[in-house]
């Protein structure tokens, strides 16, 4: 993504730390299920900026996000927003921080109260935080409509009379209702079609130049993602295995894993179809509950070494911004944070499970 306006990325407004979520309990004699979910994930969202969140279905992407906004507990490690340590907080103190950080949804159709007309739905937050007056309220409401696109007039319609886009559009609408600082948007337009996705996704570009918002974008869908993100974070597993600025881990990946979900990418137009090298990963995600010794990607990896079974690999920088966890910077080709193909592995056409 193509970024015209000065920001200071070391300025931080989301910084996640060593976070850790687990559930199931450990039962009897440590006999019990544990699943982790989210297993010592680093992260930070500058201010003013996108961080795309990519990564398999279980792979522990919305669990993550809701972490961010304690909707579910957290085990260990630290989230602050804005400096103020969000895993310390309890009671009416994180009911007041949670002015600043909203979330929009995956289902436009479910995260509506059908029952409800949306001018009350907006309105909610508007009342229980800012204690507003019905007048003042619905003319909150009014404005708050017109920055989404949408006549002030619908604020008496119900969920039903509007498409999947003007929903979203309204989910949107809430979620800024109280000028938050952090936007979570947990697969906000997976569910639309894809000229509405692109409707959605420039408005909340907008949205982020005119409010100054900072967006944790999750998402599986890695063409929507470019569009938007200005840094991006790759989870498999509970972990982030590569971030780094967009650019480069798009066009630079330096863990086999960030290679194979790039490389299912469709073809922008049908003449570069079949132009490019497919990675292909065999079974499916681990059991979160049960993963396996060492490198949590090692039972689907191309390249998968020895080592790469025994010890997990050590966060190592990348030629170009961001980091990456993989032996294969650091052991056997070492490729030294250089991307796939350009050092001793030979390119992804050396792999075993490579197709044209």
């Amino acid at each position: 993504m193509s970024d015209s306006t000065a920001v200071d990325t070391r300025n931080d407004l989301l910084e996640v730390e060593d976070l850790r979520v687990t559930f199931g309990s450990p039962g009897l004699r440590g006999r019990g299920r544990v699943l982790h979910a989210v297993d010592g994930v680093d992260l930070r969202v500058g201010r003013g900026r996108t961080l795309g969140l990519v990564g398999e279905s279980g792979s522990g992407k919305s669990t993550l996000g809701r972490a961010v906004l304690r909707l579910v507990p957290i085990r260990g490690g630290r989230v602050r927003v804005d400096g103020t340590d969000v895993t310390a907080l309890r009671g009416r103190a994180l009911r007041e921080m949670r002015r600043t950080m909203q979330m929009v949804f995956q289902d436009p159709y479910s995260s509506l109260d059908p029952s409800s007309v949306i001018g009350e739905s907006i309105a909610e937050p508007l009342r229980e935080q800012e204690r507003l007056t019905p007048r003042d309220a619905r003319a909150r409401v009014a404005e708050l409509l017109d920055v989404v696109g949408l006549p002030a007039s619908h604020a008496d319609r119900y969920p039903a009379e509007f498409s999947g886009g003007q929903r979203q559009r309204v989910a949107i609408a809430r979620a800024v209702a109280l000028n938050p600082s952090l936007v979570v948007c947990d697969e906000a337009v997976s569910a639309l079609d894809v000229s509405t996705q692109n409707q959605v996704i420039n408005l909340l570009e907008d949205l982020r130049g005119r409010f100054g918002l900072s967006y944790l974008f999750i998402a599986h869908d890695l063409a929507v993602v470019r569009h938007i993100a200005h840094e991006v974070a790759v989870m498999y597993l509970g972990h982030v295995v590569e971030s780094g600025p967009t650019d480069r881990v798009y066009d630079s990946p330096a863990h086999p894993y960030t290679q194979a979900l790039l490389s299912a990418i469709p073809a922008s137009h049908p003449c570069d179809a079949g132009t490019g090298k497919r990675m292909l990963l065999t079974g499916d995600l681990p059991d979160p509950a049960n993963p396996p010794e060492g490198c949590a990607f090692v039972t689907r990896c191309p390249f998968a070494m020895d080592v790469c079974r025994e010890v997990a690999p050590a966060v190592t920088p990348v030629e170009g911004g961001g980091d990456v966890a993989c032996h294969l910077q650091t052991t056997g080709p070492a490729l030294a944070g250089r991307p796939l193909g350009a050092g001793g592995v030979g390119g992804v056409d050396a792999a075993p499970r490579v197709a044209p």
